[in-house]
């Protein structure tokens, strides 16, 4: 059996699955939204590297960009349920089947960073008292991205999953300590406590016991990296649904509990806690932390509202795909629902929570509100204006279904 065309098979077959519905994507106009927001974000960057704030932050910029870009090393190992009988006897072997995922796992996202990296360059340069080398920060994020690949894969073939969490944490900490040591102190310190760390984290990696290949672990992942590729697409055109995450979330357990027991709030309830324990929560909080930190640090300047808008539009469209969650579920077309509640509640649900961002987000925008009201209450008017805009988008979904369905 030769592994590596099996692997080159199957990615072929997934992707042949996926690219029919790019056309839709396209249809839908995104294609015109991308072009009109890179070029408001050229026109606005050109402006910024050319009057540039002062006192800007930008380390903490360039360590907030950089980092979670460096350490986010998933990959794609197209393996399916079946494979644990078919493919076990391969076991030995499948290095070979494995060989390919470097290059989606490390090439293609190494050059998104140096795409990132070149991009911030300009401002960095001229923002920074003292600014590395180009050529060198290069070489550092690369080594950098290559040891969170390695580690990631070697996490997720240990077989105790606590101690995989702890040396996932540890890899978060030195590649953020590693960039922050870059970026803030001499290159020789840097170098010397970036190799120590290094080696450090290579030796904690070898002392759990691991699998030779981890199928189950891998078939997850697998399913779940999929899912994902549909949730995005779902988000343009009716796709199949595949296998998303839960969560526990006990933190959150009491969150729809005050809704009141009655037929018409009944899915309401169901929203609510596919929300709360799915992945769309866990990326609405990413957003939120990270828009908020970023809003804070740009707060003296126009970027905290390209910044608050962007964030806010992203929780918009994370928040749309929960409408298709429960599309096509057997128990829905069985209980009773009150004919109009799925829709009414979906979107006084999706429409309550973006404001709530709306609001979370632009909080750290307060402290300037004294010396520039007129910007700080603008941002926050521009804020609603998106939530409403959303909803009255939503609205229009609705009547579309609802229209389709009645022919």
């Amino acid at each position: 059996m030769n592994l590596s065309e099996l692997f080159a098979k199957r990615r072929g077959q997934f992707w042949g699955q996926v690219l029919p519905y790019l056309g839709y994507v396209i249809q839908s106009g995104v294609a015109v939204v991308f072009l009109f927001l890179l070029i408001a974000f050229s026109a606005w960057y050109t402006s910024l590297v050319m009057n540039v704030p002062p006192g800007l932050p930008i380390r903490w910029i360039m360590l907030a960009i950089l980092v979670p870009l460096a350490v986010n090393s998933s990959v794609r190992t197209y393996l399916r349920p079946a494979d644990t009988v078919f493919l076990l006897p391969q076991e030995p072997r499948m290095d070979m089947y494995f060989a390919k995922r470097r290059v989606s796992g490390v090439v293609y996202k190494l050059m998104l960073l140096m795409l990132v990296l070149i991009t911030l360059w300009p401002l960095y340069i001229r923002s920074d008292d003292q600014p590395k080398m180009l050529l060198a920060t290069v070489l550092l994020l690369a080594v950098l991205k290559r040891l969170s690949s390695w580690g990631s894969w070697r996490e997720q073939h240990i077989v105790s999953r606590p101690a995989a969490a702890g040396l996932r944490v540890l890899r978060w900490c030195i590649i953020l300590l590693s960039a922050a040591s870059w970026f803030w102190y001499p290159v020789l310190h840097s170098v010397i406590f970036t190799s120590l760390t290094a080696l450090a984290y290579i030796a904690a990696c070898s002392v759990p016991s691991r699998y030779k290949v981890a199928w189950e672990r891998l078939i997850l992942l697998e399913k779940r990296h999929a899912a994902r590729v549909m949730m995005v697409l779902s988000w343009f055109v009716n796709v199949p649904q595949g296998e998303q995450r839960v969560y526990a979330r006990k933190w959150l357990s009491r969150w729809g509990s005050g809704i009141p027991w009655n037929k018409g709030s009944a899915y309401r309830f169901l929203l609510i806690k596919s929300l709360s324990r799915s992945d769309v929560f866990g990326i609405l909080l990413r957003v939120l932390v990270l828009g908020a930190v970023l809003v804070w640090v740009t707060r003296d300047s126009l970027a905290s509202a390209a910044v608050y808008l962007a964030a806010l539009m992203i929780s918009g469209l994370q928040l749309s795909s929960l409408r298709k969650v429960h599309k096509e579920s057997f128990w829905l077309m069985v209980y009773p629902l009150p004919e109009g509640s799925r829709h009414h509640n979906e979107i006084k649900l999706l429409f309550q929570v973006q404001l709530l961002w709306a609001v979370l987000l632009w909080l750290p925008l307060l402290f300037s509100i004294m010396s520039d009201p007129g910007f700080v209450l603008g941002t926050l008017a521009a804020g609603l204006l998106t939530v409403w805009l959303f909803r009255a988008s939503a609205i229009r979904s609705v009547k579309k279904e609802e229209a389709e369905e009645d022919l």
